[in-house]
């Protein structure tokens, strides 16, 4: 992956974008590509590039343009079919000045136009810029794995992979915490694109086409997720037997990982958690990945978070050439800033600090790109809460059955402080609203229920705006018409990919930890056409009765350890507030949760933040900290970080001077006249 980053004037008679603005957006994204750098501007528009070199390009360096020098791109991602699209655009007659899939995309929407995004696989943040139209394109891949945030300021578009380099590019751009993203943020765990933190700054919504023309906006989605329609079949539904999709299934992840390390000129190692996952997939790049395939993982030195054995028993059992590296409670405290400058989003978990350790390791050992497990969950209904919303829909069937509510205590068996281990408890807690089991975004409320109630910390400013917001029914206001028509699981695959997947999954604990050491990461799981496969495959072959993921674990028996495939799903998590209660925790966490930074953001209120730190540094000897109060400190925390960092400080483009004379090495510029 790369940085992308540009200026376009929206005006016709408006200055040519400085090269100076553009030098220093492309020299705040130098972690996402440090290997090369390139610029193009003409009278009315300016692309920067920062390049991660993974393949060969042969002489595709971007920006990058057509024959005619007319259409220009900068493009961050992987094109996985970008050979069988080359072919198919020779055969139109088109004719290639490289072998990079850049060039396949510039000639892709030339012939096809904005229906080229629909027939690519793979993972991007694209802007090709018409310099003859005047027209501008963004696009984004189907679930956001690339980042892309924009924002109008002045008469110009300005666009990158991340917030900082927009506010490189003008000192003059607003910096504020817009209250709406805040608000999402403390109800959903994350934004909704095209919604950002900062006032003024969108991001592309994954799966959408942008594009600017002269004075015009327009924007419309190339990919929709399609599931079984209950009432109506369409006739794409998988019919076959559940061997069958076992068969299916398998020989798409086969497909879908070896195109991940094929199309690399460079190592290609793997994240291996010990679970069925990165299991799956470390075999099956240990497969096609060469004798000397690595894989990397992360160990913990608190017991409870630690799955070491089930990590070594794979890299045992596959062969691979195995690395560790240990995390501790004041590691975490120790990067945490860090991680929320890369994050440029307040996060509730402390769970992307030991990945930022993890890329780290991998970068050293000299490994650029890596694949992950991320995304079968999505897929294959492997969370816990697409048990519990079976389960609870199960119960609100029948409100007053007892024997319905103890399925509850299936649930969650690896949280000390689960609601589910006292029956009571769980009665009132996953009870509440259960006569409601057949509306939309049922199966997430006690989730966003939690989360939402972090908002008492607030300060009185923030809780006015936040009560002007709905979050959640603007959520469901803006659900496909055809979501009604799914079946209950479907509709909860939905809304945990459009939430919690593309907006922290594979932001803050994916790409930003990974490319803040320029590693790529790729996943086999996200592949287009396992992710058709899985959608239509029925609700019964995902999750069966309660067995989360039992396709997939069929597809791992003959190749994974038995011991992998029988393990009780538990997800990755770290340690949260504990890491930052301690006698010796870092000076920055006072310093931010001091009344007077709290009252300078004026996101919290300074006496309700003290009462949380008071109670957390209390309870920290026995660790007996809830749920909520361990992503409430988390949470207030990250958000304080991140106004000193970005609201406070204004940073003017790379940090602590770290703009070097290189930055212009091997860079391209074409100012037409």
């Amino acid at each position: 992956m790369c940085g992308i980053a540009g200026i376009i004037s929206l005006s016709a008679y408006a200055a040519p974008p400085s090269r100076e603005a553009l030098m220093r957006m492309v020299g705040a994204l130098a972690h996402r590509g440090p290997d090369e750098r390139g610029l193009y501007r003409d009278k009315r528009a300016g692309l920067a590039h920062a390049r991660l070199s993974v393949v060969d390009l042969s002489n595709g360096q971007q920006p990058l343009a057509d024959a005619g020098d007319t259409t220009w791109i900068v493009f961050n991602g992987e094109i996985f079919n970008y050979l069988e699209l080359r072919e198919k655009l020779i055969a139109l007659g088109h004719r290639f000045r490289t072998h990079s899939d850049t060039e396949v995309i510039v000639h892709a929407y030339r012939a096809w136009g904005e229906a080229a995004f629909e027939r690519m696989n793979g993972q991007w943040a694209v802007a090709i810029w018409d310099s003859v139209a005047g027209r501008l394109v963004l696009s984004r891949d189907r679930f956001g794995i690339c980042p892309l945030h924009f924002c109008e300021h002045g008469g110009r578009l300005y666009f990158a992979s991340e917030v900082k380099a927009i506010f490189a590019a003008d000192m003059d751009i607003p910096r504020a915490f817009d209250p709406a993203g805040i608000d999402q943020t403390f109800t959903l765990w994350t934004v909704v694109p095209p919604q950002g933190v900062f006032q003024g700054i969108s991001e592309l919504t994954p799966g959408h086409v942008r594009i600017y023309d002269n004075g015009t906006v327009r924007e419309r989605p190339f990919w929709k997720p399609r599931y079984p329609e209950i009432s109506a079949p369409r006739g794409d539904e998988f019919t076959g037997s559940l061997d069958d999709a076992v068969d299916e299934v398998r020989g798409a992840l086969e497909a879908a990982t070896a195109l991940r390390i094929v199309q690399a000129d460079v190592p290609v190692g793997c994240y291996l958690s010990g679970g069925l996952d990165s299991s799956l997939v470390a075999t099956l790049g240990r497969r096609y990945g060469g004798e000397r395939f690595q894989t990397f993982s992360l160990r913990f030195a608190d017991a409870e978070y630690d799955e070491t054995r089930f990590q070594r028993l794979v890299a045992g059992a596959t062969g691979s050439e195995h690395h560790e590296v240990v995390v501790s409670r004041s590691d975490i405290a120790e990067v945490f800033p860090e991680v929320i400058y890369q994050t440029e989003r307040p996060i509730l978990r402390t769970a992307p600090a030991p990945l930022f350790l993890l890329s780290r390791l991998v970068r050293k050992h000299g490994i650029k790109v890596v694949l992950t497990g991320e995304g079968a969950d999505e897929m294959f209904a492997g969370y816990d809460l697409f048990r519990e919303g079976k389960v609870r829909r199960f119960w609100g069937r029948q409100p007053a059955s007892t024997r319905r509510s103890r399925l509850l205590e299936r649930l969650y068996p690896y949280l000390s402080r689960s609601p589910v281990h006292q029956q009571a408890m769980a009665r009132q807690f996953f009870g509440r609203d259960i006569q409601a089991y057949d509306t939309p975004g049922f199966a997430h409320d006690t989730r966003w229920r939690t989360t939402s109630a972090i908002k008492r910390l607030f300060s009185a400013d923030m809780r006015a705006e936040s009560e002007r917001r709905h979050a959640v029914p603007e959520l469901i206001a803006r659900l496909p018409k055809e979501f009604s028509r799914w079946g209950s699981l479907a509709q909860d695959q939905y809304l945990e990919i459009q939430t919690l997947m593309s907006g922290y999954l594979l932001s803050s604990q994916g790409d930003r930890m990974l490319m803040a050491h320029s590693v790529e990461g790729r996943f086999p799981f996200l592949d287009d056409e396992l992710v058709t496969l899985a959608n239509s495959l029925p609700a019964a072959y995902k999750l069966r009765v309660l067995d989360e993921k039992h396709v997939l674990k069929r597809v791992a028996e003959p190749i994974v350890p038995s011991e992998i495939v029988a393990r009780k799903k538990q997800p990755y998590r770290a340690p949260n507030a504990l890491c930052f209660v301690a006698d010796d925790a870092p000076a920055y966490v006072r310093e931010v949760l001091s009344e007077t930074a709290l009252r300078e953001a004026n996101v919290f209120d300074p006496k309700s933040v003290t009462r949380l730190v008071d109670k957390c540094r209390a309870r920290a000897g026995d660790g007996d900290l809830s749920n909520s109060d361990n992503m409430a400190l988390v949470g207030v925390l990250s958000t304080q970080l991140l106004h000193q960092q970005f609201v406070a400080s204004r940073p003017g483009g790379v940090r602590l001077g770290e703009l070097s004379v290189d930055v212009e090495r091997e860079h391209r510029e074409e100012v037409l006249a």
